[in-house]
């Protein structure tokens, strides 16, 4: 890696593009090849929306250290520990950072810190230190998203209309529920492997069902969807209905349409036509109509249907593990809002 020793805020492609030829075999065309092979593999370690925030990130701290009178490069631990200081207690009008904020754009920096060359210690006294005193005053219990249940869901589907767009959203629904997929993961699907370099996995349909091969954040997994109770409520047959009218052979799964709804376009949807489609079904089937709009709306998101999934299927908590891609069970129990807490007693179990 070539250091860097100024304090310009990069662009995500400017951090990924951090590798370079040493001087004394600059120039030479078949490693030429092979960085811009390497930039391309860089580049592919982190997603997108993963590039962007780090970006961001970057250009924050550098800001702050310009206004403060200091250089970002190299890393300095005194400086980064006054710097996530100011974000949990700034002065002024600019509002504290939640601690899973401060600790996410902390990760953020030790990246870009790691693309220039340099090491970022988390564990440095300086950082850690205060970085745990603002977790020990700051800290709050996560606020979880609102499981989508089975009745929320049909509902939800009963809801879109009866046109091309209407069975490509129903199938979005649907296949989301049953399979407990996050919603970048239902777009960058392809209906068969390797149809598109951009696939994030692909579908095969077979007669017991759908199996999803996911290249998800904790690597490659297998999602088994088995056909439902009734073709109205079956994700299988909502998917085939889907390609069948908007005949899709190959390529993205879900694409965009045209505006009256009638065509299929060649445009992959994006992972926010999925979160817009969720806010805007819960609203439409009246959903926690208890609450106002605003309220609504900040209780559901795509992480809704996996948690809907994991609260609503009643078998043995491994299974949903699995299907989820969950490391651990207690990741799983956090997704499962209906869950019987009290089903292991060990109050009566140690004899009280």
């Amino acid at each position: 890696m070539k250091k860097e020793n100024n304090s310009s805020s990069p662009t995500d492609r400017d951090a990924a593009d951090a590798i370079a030829l040493p001087s004394h075999v600059a120039g030479s065309g078949a490693l030429d090849r092979l960085v811009d092979t390497a930039r391309d593999y860089a580049r592919a370690a982190a997603s997108e929306n993963t590039l962007k925030a780090y970006a961001k990130d970057w250009a924050h701290f550098a800001r702050w250290c310009r206004m403060k009178g200091a250089e970002p490069l190299p890393p300095s631990p005194e400086m980064i520990g006054l710097y996530l200081a100011d974000l949990a207690s700034p002065a002024g009008k600019a509002p504290a950072l939640s601690v899973s904020t401060i600790d996410r754009r902390l990760s953020g920096l030790g990246w870009n810190y790691a693309q220039r060359g340099f090491a970022l210690d988390r564990k440095n006294r300086h950082i850690a230190t205060v970085l745990a005193g603002i977790k020990r005053k700051h800290a709050r219990p996560p606020v979880q998203k609102e499981a989508i249940l089975r009745d929320d869901i049909l509902a939800m589907v009963a809801t879109l209309p009866y046109d091309l767009r209407g069975l490509r959203d129903c199938a979005i629904l649907l296949l989301g529920y049953a399979g407990g997929m996050r919603r970048s993961e239902i777009v960058s699907l392809d209906l068969h492997k390797d149809d598109t370099p951009e696939s994030g996995g692909w579908v095969e349909i077979m007669e017991a069902g759908a199996m999803l091969t996911l290249n998800a954040k904790t690597g490659w997994r297998e999602v088994e969807i088995g056909r439902g109770s009734s073709e109205q409520t079956c994700p299988v047959h909502a998917l085939e209905q889907w390609l069948q009218f908007a005949k899709i052979d190959f390529g993205p799964l879900f694409v965009r349409t045209s505006r009256d709804g009638k065509t299929a376009l060649e445009a992959r949807l994006s992972d926010k036509h999925v979160a817009r489609l969720i806010k805007q079904t819960v609203l439409d089937a009246g959903i926690r109509a208890d609450l106002p709009e605003k309220d609504r709306l900040a209780l559901f998101s795509g992480h809704s249907l996996r948690a809907g999934l994991a609260s609503s299927a009643e078998v043995d908590e491994r299974y949903v593990q699995k299907h989820l891609g969950h490391a651990s069970a207690e990741m799983t129990r956090r997704y499962q809002r209906n869950r019987d807490r009290f089903r292991v007693n060990l109050t009566k179990a140690a004899g009280l």
